[in-house]
């Protein structure tokens, strides 16, 4: 789990102003998600994933007296819409594994250029595999279900659960924060925020840039 820092430490630490924090905010210079509200001794509190607020502030700062707010965002947080990558520098850069593109690539069909949510739903299958969580099968489930089902839950903050019980699977997809129950002997075998999926494959992605 990520390092957090609190709103007040934050804007000591980096010596910004309330306001221009909540600007960049609006101006999704800085994610929605990486607001989190926690309970304290003194009430309710805001929190940031230190080591990520950290380096973005470092980054707007660097870039605000060159560019707009609306350049920066582009810059530091290109719209998925936008983001195309090529298939190859998606496998050079070891941004996904060569089984999960092939997985996807069998299912949808090859290209040489792969758009930011097909590259996504590759990705996720990528971390299953690496963590050795989940099997091939399972990971087809996963890319139907990306496939068929990502671009309805419209942006928004959600989760990826692949299930199995008595060796069988079924993969869903859920807006977070939800609390999901599920019936005894039914194994979460893999779990992935898709919202901080994005993230990091965007910062990835800049990488190769």
């Amino acid at each position: 789990m990520d390092e957090l820092i609190s709103k007040k430490d934050l804007l000591e630490l980096t010596g910004i102003s309330y306001g221009q924090l909540y600007r960049w905010k609006r101006k999704n210079l800085i994610p929605e998600e990486w607001f989190v509200r926690k309970s304290t001794f003194t009430g309710q509190e805001t929190f940031f994933p230190k080591e990520k607020i950290l380096k973005r502030i470092d980054k707007i700062v660097n870039m605000k007296d060159h560019l707009s707010l609306d350049e920066i965002a582009d810059q530091v947080s290109p719209h998925p819409a936008m983001v195309t990558v090529e298939t190859e520098t998606a496998l050079k850069q070891h941004i996904v594994l060569k089984t999960a593109l092939d997985a996807y690539q069998e299912m949808c069909g090859a290209s040489p250029i792969l758009k930011f949510n097909q590259l996504l739903a590759v990705f996720l299958l990528s971390k299953g595999l690496k963590a050795g969580a989940i099997s091939m099968d399972e990971g087809r489930l996963l890319l139907k279900v990306m496939d068929e089902h990502y671009d309805k839950m419209n942006s928004k903050n959600c989760e990826l659960l692949l299930i199995r019980k008595f060796g069988l699977s079924t993969c869903l997809l859920i807006s977070a924060p939800n609390e999901v129950y599920f019936e005894n002997d039914t194994k979460i075998v893999f779990q992935a925020n898709v919202t901080q999926a994005i993230e990091e494959l965007k910062d990835q992605i800049q990488g190769t840039n």
